[in-house]
């Protein structure tokens, strides 16, 4: 009792076990209404912005209107047919649609559909196929990878030891001559494959007799170009010689947030320890709305998305070509600058990646500040990353990917005052802001549903 006491009467203020929460008349009814007015600027903030960051994108109506449904207030621990839980038998048909749909759009005999996002589905794998000590090929993050291969990250919880390859920043690449050297000499369990800046394909099928050789399983990270890879327009990641693939759901596959892992393997222990890494390994309930929305936008991308993943591709091409003619220095000219979704620029003469994506957010053109080979500092990086799929699923094509690095130039070459290139943007933006690449298409991309139609009082 006497803590309790200390507790409630310590000079911090802080309230002490029990006591009750008190409020001014109208005070959480002014937070929420604060809440929900931040929530809507935004939305009318990017309907007016031109939306480049390579790992967003837009729901389709069909599927947002399931990441409201009840499904969001439901639990469902286990496999279908195998739940914890009663009452779950449209989840178990739900689930069982989306599985479908993975394996037919990915051409694969697995898929978990369970893991809540990109990295999580990470550490499924992880879970899986490793145990703490073991070493995993990857690349360094000034090379392109993502924060989930890091010691800080997915790695260090599970307690597996990088091994990093040879890179060649020319080419954006692997450098697979000497990859093999210290691949051959330190023997890994897994080979990552995949980046967060991913401009080229992996050299899969040119280190699959290394991997074949020292008995290592290939992993794909796949979260930015999952849509590509669906789409037809990367390549594919599970036919080269990965046995596994993980990914998030809503960058080139423009579905909810979420994730997923996908293999093509005969070994029923790899499917038994890939399910159990996904649960119980790292996921209680997998957040079904957005379960029941990846199966919709699984089913619309085989629909759509062929013609979407092509026109995202030329729309980065041309992104990438027109900066490169107005002076900007775009990774990779002599390979066509890309292959995906996403473009590198180095701005350091322009004053480096966090002062050029400020002004260009000031203005209205939403980018991100990233590392490039050769940067030492993440938070102060000599580059931007640039990508098109929000763009394209608006509507967007190569005359509006010019019409964009004439911004770039006039805001950061050419002196073009910052009011008049945010008019300029936002004159643009204007005609793109409904869906495309859906079923629904014409439907407002940045709508706010307003369920209430009053604040509360």
């Amino acid at each position: 009792m006497a803590v309790e006491e200390g507790a409630r009467t310590s000079s911090s203020g802080s309230r002490g076990v029990g006591e009750s929460v008190s409020a001014a008349p109208g005070e959480m009814a002014a937070a929420v209404v604060r809440v929900r007015d931040a929530v809507k600027r935004h939305s009318n903030r990017f309907e007016h912005a031109i939306p480049l960051i390579a790992s967003e994108n837009l729901l389709s109506p069909y599927a947002k209107e399931l990441m409201i449904s009840d499904f969001h207030s439901r639990y469902a621990e286990g496999l279908p047919g195998e739940r914890y839980y009663e009452g779950n038998e449209q989840v178990d048909e739900v689930e069982e649609v989306c599985l479908a749909l993975a394996k037919r759009l990915f051409r694969c005999s697995f898929a978990d559909v369970r893991p809540t996002s990109g990295t999580v589905a990470n550490m499924a794998v992880l879970k899986a196929l490793t145990e703490p000590g073991d070493l995993v090929g990857t690349s360094r993050l000034a090379d392109g990878a993502h924060i989930s291969s890091a010691s800080f990250g997915a790695f260090g919880l599970r307690g597996v030891k990088p091994v990093y390859y040879a890179w060649d920043a020319e080419r954006m690449t692997i450098d697979v001559g000497r990859t093999r050297e210290i691949l051959r000499a330190v023997r890994p369990k897994v080979c990552l494959f995949g980046l967060s800046l991913f401009l080229f394909p992996m050299p899969i099928e040119e280190l699959r007799p290394t991997l074949d050789e020292i008995g290592a399983r290939g992993w794909y990270d796949a979260a930015h170009v999952l849509g590509l890879i669906g789409g037809g327009e990367f390549q594919d990641p599970l036919h080269e010689g990965c046995t596994v693939m993980s990914a998030s759901t809503h960058k080139t596959l423009p579905g909810p947030q979420h994730g997923v892992v996908l293999a093509s393997t005969e070994d029923t222990e790899v499917v038994r320890r890939l399910q159990g890494g996904a649960f119980p390994g790292v996921t209680s309930n997998h957040h079904l709305h957005a379960m029941a929305a990846l199966a919709v936008s699984l089913a619309e991308h085989i629909e759509f998305g062929r013609d979407y993943a092509r026109q995202t591709v030329a729309n980065a091409r041309a992104l990438a070509q027109a900066l490169h003619d107005r002076g900007f220095d775009v990774l990779a000219p002599n390979l066509g600058f890309t292959r995906s979704h996403t473009i590198a620029v180095r701005v350091e003469k322009e004053g480096g990646g966090e002062a050029v994506a400020k002004r260009l957010a000031d203005v209205g053109i939403i980018s991100n500040k990233n590392l490039l080979p050769g940067d030492k500092s993440p938070k102060h990086p000599g580059g931007l990353r640039l990508g098109t799929p929000e763009v394209t699923r608006v509507g967007m094509r190569e005359k509006e990917m010019e019409r964009i690095a004439e911004l770039f130039d006039g805001l950061l070459h050419r002196g073009t005052p910052a009011p008049d290139v945010a008019r300029g943007a936002a004159d643009l933006k204007r005609d793109f802001t409904t869906l495309q690449y859906c079923f629904a298409a014409g439907e407002a991309a940045y709508r706010y549903y307003d369920l209430v139609g009053r604040d509360p009082t």
